[in-house]
């Protein structure tokens, strides 16, 4: 079984509450993992900026390469990077189960998605705030996973934008079933709902687990209140 089956598998398990290891303390990874792992999260969010697409620093392929021995974990790679082609390689090396790129900076990104799904791993592509959906909709059919930015990419924390849900509930009529619609930015116990009724599947939490004193609880709230969100939408 190849990490994009595995990766797409976790369809089947949504609501995926993903923790982005941009929040947690790199001076204590393994005690963060384990931590995680204890709350039953179903993936990891590695968010990798360069400072050049993003104007903000985060880390390489070597610390995922060191973060992939300490669990089993599936691992959602979000590359905030400007040439993505370049260095490709050195991620799905790293262990990465899904490796998604913006269409900011691969503005004809279908070859690119294949060369992720040819290596065995998940292929997503993802959109900022001011990007209007009609931009990957040739894409789509290429893509394993399609992330909506609800804040300006590059730092964690902000608030979200409520703009993201109307590419939300545009895209979930426009993907297919076996494609996971994500969202990141600003996703917490107060927006998680919204985004869930318009379709999200795979939520990603930064703040409001690492925040928290308990992330087991942090993400079993923010499961519960995803799924009690797309039962009622139903």
């Amino acid at each position: 079984m190849t990490r994009r089956t595995t990766f797409l598998n976790l369809l089947k398990s949504a609501p995926l509450i993903a923790p982005s290891m941009l929040k947690c303390d790199f001076g204590n990874l393994h005690r963060e993992v384990e931590l995680l792992e204890s709350a039953n999260v179903p993936l990891l969010h590695l968010d990798v900026m360069d400072g050049h697409f993003v104007p903000n620093l985060s880390y390489g392929p070597m610390v995922i390469k060191r973060l992939r021995e300490l669990t089993e974990l599936p691992f959602d790679a979000h590359l905030m990077i400007s040439d993505p082609e370049r260095y490709l390689d050195d991620y799905i090396a790293a262990g990465c189960d899904s490796i998604t790129i913006h269409i900011e900076a691969v503005p004809e990104p279908v070859a690119l998605l294949q060369r992720i799904r040819d290596a065995g791993v998940a292929a997503g592509l993802a959109l900022n705030p001011g990007t209007p959906v009609e931009k990957i909709a040739p894409a789509l059919e290429s893509c394993d996973l399609v992330l909506v930015m609800s804040v300006e990419p590059g730092f964690g924390g902000q608030k979200f934008m409520p703009s993201a849900l109307d590419k939300l509930r545009e895209l979930s009529s426009m993907i297919s079933t076996e494609t996971l619609l994500s969202v990141d930015g600003g996703i917490g116990p107060d927006t998680i709902g919204s985004t869930a009724q318009a379709g999200a599947k795979l939520f990603v939490a930064g703040s409001s687990i690492f925040d928290a004193s308990d992330y087991r609880e942090a993400a079993t709230q923010l499961f519960d209140a995803a799924s009690q969100a797309a039962s009622a939408s139903l």
